[in-house]
């Protein structure tokens, strides 16, 4: 795994759990209002965590947090994921996923194997409007397959949109919660650039 960060106890980022955060490198999308791009773009990714240090804090930790969130980046693009969520869950701890929904495959196996017990999925905008966000073409079946998989799959679940009002509307917030229903959905405030830094300064501290 190419670990990018991490952060040693939230509250916050895990509802309900007292957990860590781990910081995957790499993703797919350019999104406009990136918060981690250190994690994203090539000429800015940094030298990667080692697993093994990761591991023995989780491993020191038992009995203290209850869950690990691993996140990006975006997490399914690493083909030893599976492989690294069944360590975490070798130690005990739950594990909550967030993932833009582009590798259903992963998902599913992620679930099939129950290597995962809350998936965070998120929504960038309506299909039509996906590049414009996301700076990639893709097929939007393939968004709609991860949709499937979430709001079946039995577990704790949640998606999520960024609202960067330079170009998404109201209207396309309605669209984006339409098309789950309205459920388990919410809308996060698009942060400005100086919030993002102190985020990614907050990554790298130690606890």
């Amino acid at each position: 795994m190419k670990i990018g960060g991490l952060i040693k106890f939230t509250l916050i980022d895990y509802p309900g759990r007292v957990a860590a955060v781990v910081f995957t490198q790499g993703c797919n999308f350019r999104c406009r209002y990136c918060h981690n791009p250190e994690l994203v773009y090539p000429h800015l990714l940094q030298g990667s965590m080692p697993e093994q240090e990761v591991m023995d804090f989780l491993h020191r930790r038992q009995g203290t947090l209850e869950g690990v969130v691993i996140t990006g980046g975006e997490p399914t693009l690493h083909e030893d994921l599976l492989r690294f969520m069944a360590d975490i869950k070798a130690l005990g701890y739950l594990i909550k996923l967030d993932t833009n929904g582009t590798r259903p495959a992963v998902l599913e196996e992620a679930v099939k194997q129950h290597l995962v017990d809350y998936i965070a999925m998120d929504l960038k905008a309506p299909l039509e409007k996906y590049s414009l966000i996301t700076g990639v073409e893709f097929d939007p079946k393939t968004l709609q397959r991860s949709m499937d998989i979430v709001r079946t799959c039995g577990l704790e679940y949640e998606f999520r949109t960024t609202y960067d009002k330079e170009v998404l509307t109201d209207a396309d917030i309605r669209a984006i919660s339409d098309s789950v229903q309205g459920q388990h959905y919410r809308v996060q405030e698009c942060l400005p650039v100086a919030k993002e830094k102190a985020t990614l300064k907050v990554m790298h501290t130690e606890l």
